[in-house]
């Protein structure tokens, strides 16, 4: 049976091997003792690779590590292509959108496809 290796967000030291495929699972971690997401590791692979070389057409220094770790999630899990992402409503280089005066950070969005980038649920599991 094949396993799936979800590793701390928190500490990055704590992994555990579970035999389903999710996004996530919620537990408290026994080395940083935080209930923490433990994330596929497969996610946190592309994550690391995008941090290294992300494509021009997102302008990834924007996001912030969850709207990060989504992007990563579409590309490893879902088969999406870190192209097919923008960032919207960004206007200048102080990261206001356009239109927007509270300063929010825009939110990474999908160019394509049927899925929402609201689309968060039915994906996490929790550990006992």
């Amino acid at each position: 049976m094949a396993t799936d290796t979800y590793r701390c967000l928190h500490c990055q030291d704590h992994t555990v091997a579970r035999a389903f495929d999710v996004s996530h699972i919620s537990m408290t971690c026994p080395v940083c003792e935080s209930f923490e997401r433990l994330v596929n590791d497969r996610v946190v692979e592309q994550f690391r690779a995008l941090e290294n070389s992300s494509p021009e057409s997102l302008d990834w220094d924007r996001l912030d590590r969850t709207e990060k770790l989504f992007v990563a999630e579409r590309v490893a899990r879902r088969g999406r292509d870190a192209s097919e992402f923008s960032v919207a409503g960004v206007s200048d280089d102080t990261g206001t959108a356009a239109g927007d005066a509270s300063g929010e950070r825009p939110e990474p969005t999908e160019a394509s496809g049927d899925e929402s980038a609201e689309d968060t649920g039915g994906d996490e599991q929790t550990a006992d």
